[in-house]
């Protein structure tokens, strides 16, 4: 796991990497929260996520989220899956805990030091309005997988209470540039089409100017 000092380090995006945590092979990496389990198929948690609901994430339309069906101490979740290279396959789970008093949080970090040592970044705000504590890992398939723990008193921009959220990185960074590329393709040939030819005399000219 993580070797750490507790000096912390500002990044070019404001938020502190302690000094000496460095993402590498841990002891234990987490996949899998509340029996959800990233990259296995969306299909394989089908009696437990609301299909119906299924929406393409904003800003990256690869993913597709659905939200769960109510889960004992959770209040909500969405899960997010891929549709090109990792086509089905989990890539992100964000669980919303059902208990949002900072009390919770608290014992909650104290829960996953315990079990993944200290966290390599903090991203919350100065002031702990908003906390959160980020984990980053490296499995021994060169798999990517970071581990975020919020609690938000009042920040109206994040959900509110205490969230969890589990990314396999580089599997949904591989699903979106195959779909930005596909997208690329369906573009290029799309601009192949030539409209039809216009009148070859001056009052062609007409296309050109408003009216």
């Amino acid at each position: 796991m993580y070797a750490c000092d507790r000096s912390m380090v500002p990044t070019s995006s404001g938020a502190l990497v302690i000094g000496g945590a460095v993402p590498g092979l841990a002891a234990e990496v987490p996949r899998s929260i509340a029996g959800f389990t990233l990259g296995r198929p969306i299909e394989s948690v089908a009696g437990r996520v609301i299909m119906e609901t299924a929406l393409p994430v904003r800003y990256m339309e690869n993913l597709h989220e659905v939200e769960i069906l109510q889960t004992q101490g959770f209040k909500s979740g969405l899960i997010a899956y891929g549709t090109c290279r990792e086509p089905r396959s989990i890539l992100r789970i964000k669980l919303k805990y059902e208990d949002g008093r900072i009390e919770f949080f608290e014992e909650l970090l104290r829960q996953f030091k315990s079990r993944f040592g200290d966290p390599a970044e903090y991203q919350g705000d100065p002031f702990r309005v908003f906390i959160s504590w980020k984990w980053s890992f490296s499995d021994a398939h060169a798999n990517r997988i970071s581990l975020t723990l919020q609690h938000n008193a009042q920040d109206e921009e994040e959900k509110i209470g205490n969230a969890v959220k589990l990314t396999l990185h580089n599997r949904l960074e591989e699903d979106l540039r195959c779909f930005q590329e596909e997208r690329a393709d369906r573009r290029a040939a799309l601009r192949q089409r030539i409209a039809p030819a216009g009148r070859s005399d001056a009052a062609a000219w007409e296309r050109f100017v408003p009216n």
